[in-house]
């Protein structure tokens, strides 16, 4: 993986965006493949600039007036291209609707391209209360732009299926759209007293699963557990087609 640059998408707040680019981040460093660069442009909620392991740059790209600052926001894009390597990009819920069509006003993915890096947005789809509007959240990005997708089903807010029991991605809404897909990454409900406590430990202090290992904070079946979802979520990356 080398000159990749990733958007985390979706117009939902609350619904994991924040940890997907955490997953993500770690994955490309754990790789080793090229530097990472990470930012966050979330002007409110700003938990992803909280992971020092990560050395997350905070650019708020937005104006108090909700709109995109333009110099802000070259200075991102200056960023992103001055230097080679992969990079995570963290957009909050309020900058969602008027940094894409800032993107594509500005034919920034076309840039990116044409400077030879490979862009990909991630899209967080949720289970239970949360799967229509972030499925709409996913059928208005695939709409917007022809850029491949990766589609993150979180199950945290229960299971991604319709009050018949049709699951999301046998639906005709991901049909439509299915081949922009370059792969699928399941964010697992797991055990909430054990697997969902200790997820919640290492996110509330902002540790990285580097830094869990080395931490004496947790104990040895609070690892093995951490490192059990890791591993899961790691090799279901590996599998996308990048």
């Amino acid at each position: 993986m080398q000159n990749t640059v990733h958007f985390i998408l979706q117009g939902k707040g609350g619904i994991g965006k924040t940890l997907v680019s955490t997953i993500l981040a770690q994955w490309l460093q754990a790789k080793g493949d090229a530097p990472l660069r990470c930012y966050d442009t979330d002007q409110e909620n700003t938990t992803f600039s909280r992971y020092k392991a990560l050395d997350v740059q905070h650019i708020p790209v937005m104006t108090e007036a909700r709109t995109i600052d333009p110099k802000r926001f070259d200075a991102l894009m200056i960023d992103i291209l001055e230097e080679d390597g992969n990079c995570v990009i963290d957009n909050g819920a309020n900058t969602f609707s008027p940094l894409l069509a800032y993107l594509l006003e500005n034919h920034c993915f076309d840039l990116l391209a044409d400077s030879g890096r490979k862009v990909y947005i991630h899209t967080i789809v949720g289970g239970g209360d949360t799967l229509h509007d972030t499925a709409m959240g996913f059928v208005s990005t695939a709409k917007s732009t022809d850029v491949p997708l990766v589609l993150w089903e979180n199950e945290h807010f229960g299971l991604l299926q319709s009050a018949s029991g049709k699951a999301f991605v046998e639906s005709q809404t991901y049909a439509e759209h299915a081949g922009r897909v370059r792969g699928r990454v399941v964010l697992a409900q797991r055990n909430a007293d054990t697997f969902g406590a200790d997820i919640k430990k290492m996110n509330t202090a902002r540790m990285t699963i580097d830094e869990v290992k080395a931490s004496d904070k947790f104990n040895v079946m609070e690892k093995q557990r951490i490192k059990v979802v890791f591993r899961d979520l790691f090799e279901q990356l590996d599998r996308v087609n990048w």
